[in-house]
């Protein structure tokens, strides 16, 4: 059975870069190696979210030994106008059959970032704000882990 070619459009909600605290590393655990990367700040940009993320929050990630990463994100956006919009996402991130050794080794991770993909929920109660606690949203990212930087394109599903 093919698809049904189902109408959609993705629309450009927001772009935002964020910054890093060197990532605190639990260590290897049954399920993976878990690190937590706490955000430090970072820009938030683009025609319907504008402002800034707050430095709260973190990526509370497993590399799982096949060389995924399951990223576990909560962060808070505020808004130019003074709305606090709270963020969480799963998303992944493929190191590759590789990855996980490679990444336990101290392998440097390549200088044009690691591509990511996530399904951002957002939360608000500023009246302004009531349509994005309704929006079905996908990012298309980049991991700059040297860098200690993530960028995202956030797209509504419509």
């Amino acid at each position: 059975m093919s698809g049904y070619d189902l109408p959609y459009e993705l629309e450009h909600v927001t772009s935002y870069d964020a910054t890093l605290e060197p990532p605190e590393i639990i260590g290897e655990l049954a399920e993976g190696l878990r690190a937590n990367y706490y955000v430090t700040g970072g820009t938030v940009d683009g025609p319907k979210l504008k402002g800034k993320l707050r430095p709260v929050g973190a990526d509370w990630l497993t590399l799982r030994r096949d060389g995924i990463i399951v990223l576990d994100v909560r962060a808070t956006i505020e808004t130019h106008d003074g709305a606090l919009v709270y963020v969480t996402y799963g998303g992944m991130i493929d190191l590759g059959e590789d990855g996980y050794a490679g990444f336990v080794a101290g392998n440097p991770p390549p200088p044009e970032g690691l591509d990511i993909r996530i399904t951002p929920k957002f939360h608000c109660a500023h009246p302004d704000y009531l349509w994005i606690n309704r929006a079905v949203c996908v990012g298309i990212g980049k991991a700059y882990l040297d860098k200690n930087r993530v960028c995202y394109d956030i797209y509504q599903v419509k």
